[in-house]
């Protein structure tokens, strides 16, 4: 997918050209993805990544954020603990892996030179490792 030049500073509904609306369902976590979907990518925390990746939403676009923190800080944390950002990312379903088999190599490629520091944390990547992408 070719992204815009200027995609960074669009928010999720932007780019998707769509309209989320109101939440329907009164909880924190759907409140803040409709919060979330109208601010631009640039604005997003680690926390805001994490949480908008467990959903699935605009994976697209979060996950080359999310590497791009990565590759700053393996560990990088949102609200819970050390390395959460990467679990999400890991757990993201392997469909996606498989249509964008340059971000899984890219991501593989650090999660290989980072091992050590991940398993420390006790995060499992064996089932990320094992996805079939070619």
């Amino acid at each position: 997918m070719k992204l815009e030049n200027n995609w960074r500073n669009k928010s999720i509904q932007a780019l998707e050209k769509k309209d989320w609306g109101e939440p329907n369902f009164d909880s924190y976590l759907v409140k803040r993805c409709f919060q979330l979907s109208k601010i631009p990518l640039v604005d997003f925390t680690v926390e805001d990544l994490r949480l908008m990746i467990g959903q699935g939403f605009a994976l697209e676009y979060l996950i080359i954020l999310a590497l791009e923190m990565l590759q700053n800080d393996i560990l990088a944390e949102g609200d819970y603990y050390p390395g959460d950002l990467l679990k999400n990312v890991i757990d993201t379903p392997p469909n996606f892996w498989i249509a964008n088999q340059h971000l899984y190599h890219q991501l593989k490629k650090l999660i290989l030179y980072k091992q050590n520091t991940i398993e420390d944390e006790n995060i499992l990547l064996d089932k990320f490792l094992s996805i079939n992408v070619s």
